[in-house]
């Protein structure tokens, strides 16, 4: 089916929930706008265009799509690469919006090819410290607009190398804005919460105070944007930034993929439903291109507005339509009073944000489960904040994975043994017993258990290494569920050099993927027909009944 799933058999309840989720996304995306440096126009649009393209063409129908902070904090780092080296700033929002699109591109094309259910399987050492370090960064850009001035350049760093100066040249009044703010959001009781979201009080109460008791001091407040429908802007490219654009296209389009498909597990927890991953990574990547194309933030699922859209009522995608619509309205009818937000208050919101982004939970329990798994979590932290987001996730998830194929290959490693006798470590069954045990230590059982990856290749050479006295050897693979390429030549290997120094071999292989893959191989041509069988006792039978020793007594 094309559209999401869309019904008019909850009316109220979607009405209802629309317009509580598009009260939430208001000061949210207003102060994603400015943090971004786009402006607040660009987060307003950001969340009707990804909202409304997003609950039409998705595939989870609570879902509530608007520009997050991980969305919002990678497209700040992709505006300030830009502009850095670009001196027209508008060549370089249309750049940055360029990579937007780009970003759409690829979640649509992650959909298409269904590889939906394989986006959110990365370590989650690797999602916590990723996440971790987004908070981290935009708590960070918060600091100089939450004490009242302007951000310095060069982004984190230059941030933080600017904090003496911006400590010292703080606005009391601007700073007094933010913390009320804060203390707004952070101690708002529950039973209000249910009435009038926290985000939208501490901004009419931060803007409030800002024209009644500070009205005589000038404040830094949102730039003023004219109510209108947002303008075309065509995708631009320079031939010196096409690499970057389409690897910071690439970036933007994954973590959209994981933020939403994470909250869409979250709905489906809710709801007791179940989401088509594939269809949603399309209606994001086409809410993304269209959101590029007009000037609009990148988005993805937001947890916290499919949650309040939950609780209020909404069950189909026509809750995301009405909140769209809302926000639309709100855009063409209020922007005027837009301009009289002061920034200080935006910076508080989205400093709140950032704090929430941060895996405390886990964070604070990391070190306790594994000082492997902290050291994973704090490196992609130390790494997103103070190097590169690329880099963050591709050294996190390479190490995470080296370490999980260590762990592995320890575990199936246990599954390779060599037995001589069944004095050994060995169950069989009595007659099979018996006959190991007739061939007095002649003939050797080489067996394999479970899933043999790369990794166990190592093993199989070392232990095949260690073969030192006997005449023939049974290479036992009735109970390896996977035969990995690797492992495969390792066990070639093993078969030709006992070959080569005189030794008979035989190989018990049950039907299917594991005999398909030493066919393709050639690996069973290496031995006679009848040394070959699915059925470990027959074999058994045949290899001592032709040792050279028994047929003498």
């Amino acid at each position: 089916m094309l559209l999401n799933h869309i019904s008019t058999r909850n009316v109220r309840g979607d009405v209802f929930g629309g317009v509580t989720a598009a009260v939430v996304a208001l000061p949210m995306a207003l102060a994603f706008g400015v943090a971004s440096g786009a402006g607040a126009a660009a987060g307003l649009w950001g969340a009707v265009i990804i909202g409304l393209v997003a609950s039409l063409f998705g595939g989870t129908p609570t879902l509530i799509s608007e520009p997050t902070g991980p969305m919002t904090v990678v497209f700040t780092a992709v505006i300030l690469s830009f502009t850095s080296q670009i001196p027209d700033k508008g060549t370089a929002l249309a750049m940055a919006f360029t990579v937007v699109v780009l970003a759409g591109v690829f979640q649509i094309l992650f959909g298409f090819f269904r590889l939906g259910r394989y986006i959110t399987m990365m370590p989650y050492t690797v999602i916590s410290g990723f996440m971790s370090g987004i908070g981290v960064i935009l708590v960070i850009l918060q600091l100089a607009p939450f004490l009242g001035q302007s951000s310095p350049s060069g982004g984190v760093i230059g941030t933080l190398n600017s904090l003496p100066e911006l400590i010292s040249g703080v606005q009391p009044l601007e700073l007094a804005l933010a913390v009320i703010t804060l203390l707004i959001l952070w101690f708002t009781p529950e039973q209000f919460k249910r009435f009038c979201p926290p985000q939208l009080l501490a901004l009419v109460v931060g803007t409030v105070l800002s024209l009644t008791l500070f009205g005589d001091v000038e404040l830094r407040r949102i730039p003023e944007f004219t109510a209108e429908f947002p303008r075309f802007i065509p995708p631009t490219f320079s031939g010196d930034q096409i690499r970057l654009m389409v690897v910071n296209g690439a970036v933007l389009g994954m973590l959209g993929c994981i933020d939403a498909l994470l909250t869409s597990v979250v709905a489906d927890s809710l709801t007791r439903t179940e989401h088509d991953s594939n269809k949603e990574l399309i209606g994001q990547g086409l809410g993304n291109v269209i959101s590029g194309l007009f000037g609009g933030l990148p988005g993805a699922g937001a947890t916290m507005g499919t949650v309040v859209n939950i609780q209020a009522g909404g069950r189909s995608a026509l809750s995301g339509i009405v909140r769209a619509l809302i926000l639309m309205l709100v855009i063409l009818l209020a922007a005027p009073l837009a301009s009289q937000i002061p920034l200080a208050v935006l910076a508080g919101i989205a400093l709140k944000v950032g704090f929430d982004i941060i895996d405390w939970s886990f964070l604070q329990r990391a070190h306790h489960l594994s000082i492997k798994a902290a050291c994973i979590t704090y490196g992609v932290i130390a790494l997103t904040v103070l190097v590169d987001l690329i880099w963050a996730v591709f050294i996190g998830v390479f190490v995470a994975n080296v370490l999980t194929i260590e762990r592995m290959t320890a575990l199936q490693a246990r599954g390779v043994k060599t037995i001589s006798t069944t004095d050994d470590d060995v169950e069989l069954p009595e007659n099979q017993q018996a006959l190991l045990d007739q061939a007095a230590g002649r003939l050797l059982l080489f067996q394999l258990t479970g899933p043999m990856i790369f990794g166990v290749a190592k093993t199989i050479s070392r232990e095949h290494n260690a073969i030192e006295d006997c005449e023939a050897v049974l290479f036992d693979l009735t109970e390896v569920s996977h035969l990995g390429v690797t492992a495969s030549l390792a066990l070639e290997n093993a078969i030709k050099e006992a070959v080569e120094v005189g030794r008979s071999v035989y190989l018990v292989v049950m039907n299917g993927s594991t005999r398909n893959r030493l066919e393709k191989l050639k690996l069973l041509e290496l031995l006679p027909e009848h040394h070959v069988s699915d059925d470990r006792e027959e074999i058994l039978r045949r290899a001592v009944g032709q040792l050279p020793v028994l047929q003498e007594v």
